[in-house]
C-alpha cells in the first residue's frame, strides 16, 4: 500500500516555534548571529525559508523571540516565588535564594546560555540588534528586580541601596557561565557558592540567604 491513506500531520504554531527557538539557539550558539543565515536555521527543522519568515518576521524579530520573549521571561524572580522552595515568599523573598533558584534553572537551558553569551559578546558592535539591548541590561535587570519584595538584613538599609550587589551578582554569574561552557568542566551551583560568600558575606547575610 503506498502513502495514499497517510496524513500529513500538521503542527501547531506553538510546536513549530519550539522547534526554531531550539534550531537558532543551537546554530546562533555555535556560529554566532552573523555566521547564520535564515537558510540554516530554515534546513535544520525542514522548513522553507519563506515559511520560517511566516513565524519569525525577520532575522532581528527572531533575536527578540530568543532573547526577550523567551530567555529573559524564565526563571525570573516571579517563577520563584511560586516555586515554594525555602526563600520564596512573595511578601519578602531572599535575595541570595532566588540567585541560587536561578543558577538551577540555567543550568537545565545550557543551550540557551551559551546562546546568550555568544550575542552578549557580538554586542559590542553598534550595528549589532542587540547592541542597546545589552548596553542597557543592568538597568533593565535593576528596574525588574526592583518590581518584587525583598527580605534584606537591616545593615543594608532597604532595596535602594541594593544596586552595586546586583550589579556585582550579575557579573560574577556571567563570569561563571562563560567558565562554565568551557573544559575543564566546572560544577556551576559549586562555583556560584563560592561567589555567594564573597558577595553575601557573612555574618550579615546568614539569615538572610
Amino acid at each position: 500500500m503506498g502513502n495514499e491513506g497517510k496524513k500529513r500531520v500538521r503542527k501547531s504554531p506553538e510546536e513549530r516555534k519550539k522547534e526554531i527557538i531550539t534550531a537558532a539557539s543551537r546554530l546562533i550558539g555555535e556560529k554566532g548571529y552573523y555566521g547564520t543565515s535564515l537558510k540554516d536555521i530554515a534546513d535544520a527543522i525542514g522548513m522553507s525559508q519563506p515559511g520560517l519568515l511566516h513565524y519569525i518576521g525577520n532575522k532581528e524579530r527572531l533575536l527578540s523571540l530568543l532573547v526577550t520573549d523567551n530567555y529573559d521571561q524564565e526563571g525570573t524572580p516571579a517563577d520563584f516565588a511560586k516555586s515554594g522552595l525555602p526563600g520564596s515568599d512573595p511578601e519578602g523573598m531572599l535575595f541570595p535564594a532566588y540567585l541560587r533558584f536561578l543558577v538551577r534553572y540555567n543550568e537545565s537551558r545550557r543551550s540557551l546560555l551559551q546562546l546568550y553569551m555568544v550575542l552578549e559578546t557580538e554586542s559590542f558592535s553598534e550595528g549589532h540588534p542587540l547592541h542597546d539591548y545589552f548596553e542597557n541590561r543592568p538597568k533593565y535587570v535593576w528596574e525588574h528586580y526592583s518590581q518584587y519584595t525583598w527580605k534584606l538584613p537591616p545593615e543594608i538599609g532597604g532595596w535602594e541601596n541594593m544596586r552595586a550587589i546586583v550589579r556585582q551578582s550579575l557579573e560574577a554569574m556571567d563570569g561563571i557561565q562563560l567558565r562554565w561552557t568551557r573544559k575543564p568542566p566546572i560544577d556551576f551551583y559549586d562555583e556560584w557558592l563560592a561567589f555567594e560568600k564573597m558577595i553575601f558575606p557573612s555574618p550579615v547575610w546568614d539569615i538572610y540567604r
